[in-house]
């Protein structure tokens, strides 16, 4: 193989970090110059003006150049697409389908989750985060969405500043390249604010919102679309409910029984707007001492009680039967305890699945990702988009 052949090659490994594609199929890289002396010239063309992933590009262009024999000196020309080019990308992501359609619609193969709960203040976004990080780490396409409007936190738990480029999203045309964190693909109206600057909207423009997280963002082939919904049962629960038809609903409880009542209602809703519900989890179950006893600080029985009561609604008919569970058994996916590691990584942007991942929180949560991996990913219900000619 020549050394040409050879560059190109080890170039091929190298992935855009916001769109998650090999640079050589996304036409951001011209074919090598190689001089006889094996030094080599690459013009890089990222996709916009001051690209926020520019630095580890070239970085990683650069490495990749470097690892084949025979190649002495690397020079890198940064360069920007034309808008012709960038049209075209845009095209190709999009599969050359129209702008603003919705990928996760009836026919989609990723599993879309909804992890909702009663009320706020019981760990939901922290749980959420770290289960799509858990996800990542183990080899999955994983997005995020943090629909939690008026009280977003996801960008900070994931340790993504939008004071700085590589914490908003890039946009390409009409299209937005969402930032990634810990492998996750992440969007948040909190990236699109100073500061802490509060949102304050009516349901027009909260649906408007969710659904171009939906249909304006660059997603890709995910394995996996976790929603963070904003605590009760307002205009977003309702709106995502229709825009992701196959969703399946996760509800989040504490052991208190008064947490129970209103968690109940979170996975109602999401009966009543057509989503089957996968399961309960509850946090902060119990408080290991020092001894290894555990100190039931919000009593106990919570999730047990919110899985039992969805279960009832469920089995009475609020639901159709649910191929995946013929038994229509609402389970309790994990009971997380309380964890100074949780709270600490939360703060500081560093998910404890991978921070602190012996700690008793994360091995909860890695219990439950387990769960969700072994969801079928199967055509069952899916329309082909095939053809028979004569």
């Amino acid at each position: 193989m020549s050394l040409a052949a050879q560059v190109w090659s080890a170039l091929g490994t190298v992935l855009d970090p916001e769109i998650r594609l090999p640079l050589v199929e996304l036409d951001m890289l011209d074919q090598p110059v190689i001089e006889a002396d094996g030094s080599v010239s690459q013009r890089v063309k990222l996709t916009v003006v001051g690209c926020p992933a520019s630095d580890k590009i070239e970085r990683e262009v650069r490495a990749a150049i470097e690892s084949v024999a025979g190649v002495n000196s690397v020079q890198i020309q940064l360069d920007v697409m034309s808008p012709a080019e960038r049209e075209a990308l845009v095209a190709k992501l999009r599969a050359n389908k129209p702008a603003r359609v919705n990928p996760f619609d009836a026919d989609t193969l990723t599993h879309v989750l909804l992890i909702g709960s009663g009320k706020g203040g019981v760990g939901k976004s922290s749980v959420t985060a770290n289960l799509a990080v858990a996800l990542a780490a183990a080899g999955q396409k994983v997005g995020l969405i943090d629909a939690d409007i008026f009280g977003f936190s996801i960008p900070g738990q994931l340790g993504l500043d939008n004071s700085k480029p590589t914490g908003r999203p890039t946009r390409v045309n009409e299209l937005m390249l969402p930032p990634v964190a810990y492998g996750v693909k992440v969007i948040s109206i909190g990236m699109f604010f100073e500061g802490n600057q509060p949102v304050a909207w009516r349901g027009p423009m909260l649906h408007r919102a969710v659904q171009q997280f939906l249909t304006d963002v660059f997603w890709g082939d995910l394995d996996y679309l976790l929603v963070d919904l904003p605590p009760g049962t307002g205009d977003i629960a309702i709106s995502l409910g229709q825009l992701l038809p196959t969703a399946k609903s996760i509800v989040v409880t504490t052991p208190q029984s008064a947490a129970a009542d209103v968690a109940e209602r979170s996975g109602a809703v999401g009966l009543q707007t057509g989503q089957g519900i996968l399961g309960v989890i509850e946090n902060m179950s119990w408080l290991e001492q020092s001894d290894g006893s555990r100190l039931n600080i919000f009593g106990e029985g919570g999730g047990q009680l919110v899985a039992d009561r969805l279960t009832a609604l469920v089995q009475a008919g609020e639901q159709a039967p649910d191929a995946e569970n013929s038994q229509n058994q609402v389970p309790v996916l994990g009971q997380i305890p309380i964890s100074v590691a949780l709270r600490e990584g939360s703060d500081r942007g560093e998910p404890v699945v991978l921070a602190n991942p012996n700690d008793p929180a994360a091995l909860a949560i890695a219990s439950v990702a387990e769960k969700l991996l072994s969801l079928p990913r199967g055509l069952a219900r899916r329309k082909l988009n095939i053809s028979v000619q004569s």
